[in-house]
């Protein structure tokens, strides 16, 4: 519960805080990071019981399916490594990322939902969506332009904000996925290079990790369900 609260507050604020500087840092915004990392539990070694930057850290997690779930941050390079293993045959969880009929059920952390606008899963070819509350009210849009395709194995992107207009606001981050299947479980590795340390540090402290392992784990349950 405490991580789905954390990953609602995190798409509200990302989506809203780039759309506008100005209100990115405005008391207000600042007032909703800090109750985004208030969420957070607290412990020893945690980034939030030490001042500064800590360097890279890891922590591997088992889901309740026992299958692995790696989420690391190395604040030496800008980057975030998230490996997933899915109960799942590659083409299908290939699809969950590739198709947009299938992206709309799970990229968003709920209540929140995606709307895709337009896709062309090509390299050169762009996805543009929106997140949406659960009314319909879009908050924020956001584009992937892919780079690179090898099919079922990996494909790269890069991703930026936007307005609703499709009109980007940098800076952008380079995100790059791999897929390999053994014994029918799919372990998908997703590393994230952002373009500094500082926007790095601005995803974290809004909730990256939480909103992301929610989103994942969606994935999970969705998946349960089309290979049935």
């Amino acid at each position: 519960m405490r991580n789905r609260k954390v990953a609602h507050k995190f798409a509200t604020e990302q989506f809203l805080n780039l759309q506008d500087t100005e209100i990115a840092h405005s008391n207000e915004i600042g007032k909703i990071n800090r109750q985004v990392v208030g969420t957070v539990q607290k412990g020893p070694g945690s980034r939030f019981d030490q001042p500064g930057h800590l360097p890279a850290t890891k922590k591997t997690i088992k889901m309740s399916s026992n299958l692995l779930f790696d989420f690391k941050v190395d604040r030496s390079t800008s980057s975030v490594f998230v490996d997933k293993a899915f109960d799942a045959g590659l083409s299908l969880v290939w699809d969950a990322f590739t198709k947009k009929e299938i992206l709309d059920q799970w990229w968003a952390p709920k209540p929140l939902i995606s709307i895709t606008k337009h896709m062309d899963f090509r390299v050169g070819g762009k996805r543009f969506y929106a997140m949406a509350s659960p009314d319909g009210t879009e908050i924020g849009w956001q584009i992937f332009e892919y780079t690179s395709i090898t099919p079922r194995s990996n494909f790269k992107c890069l991703s930026v904000f936007a307005d609703q207009d499709e009109t980007p606001h940098l800076p952008a981050a380079n995100w790059d996925h791999n897929f390999s299947e053994q014994d029918g479980v799919t372990k998908v590795g997703i590393s994230i290079y952002f373009e500094s340390l500082e926007e790095l540090e601005k995803m974290i402290e809004m909730g990256f990790k939480e909103g992301f392992t929610v989103t994942l784990n969606e994935l999970a349950n969705l998946l349960e369900t089309l290979k049935n």
